[in-house]
């Protein structure tokens, strides 16, 4: 049992080392409650996926990505999933967070405020 927990965390250590340069600059605004003092981990194992940012708190995964993600089947079904499980999910595109970082911000923290804080939290 801990050989596939120690396989995810790898795993997460591996994304977090190949962040892109968009994701290491959201990371930057989000890391050590500097959004407004909510809580973000970054690749973390959840289920069969590693999401990219999360506030357990509130259950709001945050995503981003580049022109590979644009129709990805597979991410639909892994949204489904997510969604399946009480998550709410936020994607943007890297030249997004990239070029228009404080609005990307400010969705996400109106994304925030209107979900409180999930009820096994």
């Amino acid at each position: 049992m801990r050989g596939a927990r120690e396989s995810k965390t790898e795993r997460a250590r591996n994304l977090r080392s190949a962040s892109t340069d968009a994701e290491g600059a959201l990371w930057y605004r989000l890391r050590g409650r500097r959004l407004n003092g909510y809580k973000f981990v970054r690749q973390e194992p959840i289920g069969p996926y590693t999401v990219e940012f999360i506030c357990r708190e509130h259950r709001r995964v945050i995503e981003g990505g580049g022109g590979q993600h644009a129709n990805s089947q597979t991410d639909a079904v892994r949204d489904k999933w997510l969604i399946d499980h009480k998550y709410r999910v936020l994607r943007f595109w890297n030249n997004e967070i990239s070029g228009n970082l404080a609005g990307v911000l400010e969705t996400i923290l109106t994304a925030l405020a209107e979900a409180p804080p999930h009820p096994d939290r």
